[in-house]
């Protein structure tokens, strides 16, 4: 898959990932409300502690959100692909995509289940279709990745056996 393919759905992984980002804050938002505005524990919490803890995860979960779609943002526009570190955080991004999608379906319906379904896939594109770096830091198979000639005889030179 060349680069005409894989910047453009980076980018498109990307922008999901920022507008999942700002949803997943708004829904962390609205559920802290509730818990705070309520007077009950649960197995001896307070609820200032429960809210306080879903106010935290949804920050901390957006902040991931964001941090996934800023590599895939920056595949996108540099061509390049991202770190080892960079791709263990979005394998681990498909993961929680899949596990959410799957969870998604009695939960939620099917058109969470797609949603999570249509991220899912274009993070594993994004990650499969940048592959490798190789030792000089290019992708494989794009221009500049390697200077060294082709193997076999060169053009015009007979080959005798």
């Amino acid at each position: 898959m060349g680069a005409v393919a894989r910047r453009p759905i980076a980018a498109v992984a990307a922008a999901l990932l920022f507008v999942e980002a700002v949803g997943i804050v708004f829904v962390h938002w609205i559920l802290g409300k509730v818990v705070n505005s309520q007077s009950m524990s649960l197995a001896g919490l307070d609820s200032d502690v429960m809210s306080t803890s879903t106010y935290l995860m949804g920050g901390g979960f957006g902040l991931y959100l964001v941090a996934c779609g800023v590599l895939l943002l920056r595949a996108a526009v540099s061509d390049r692909p991202p770190g080892r570190l960079g791709r263990i955080l979005l394998i681990a991004c498909a993961v929680v995509h899949g596990v959410l999608g799957a969870l998604c379906v009695g939960l939620v319906g099917w058109a969470a289940f797609v949603a999570m379904m249509v991220t899912f896939g274009l993070v594993v594109l994004s990650v499969i279709a940048y592959g490798k770096r190789d030792e000089r830091g290019g992708v494989p198979g794009s221009a500049g990745a390697s200077d060294t000639p082709p193997a076999g005889p060169e053009s015009g030179t007979p080959v005798t056996v």
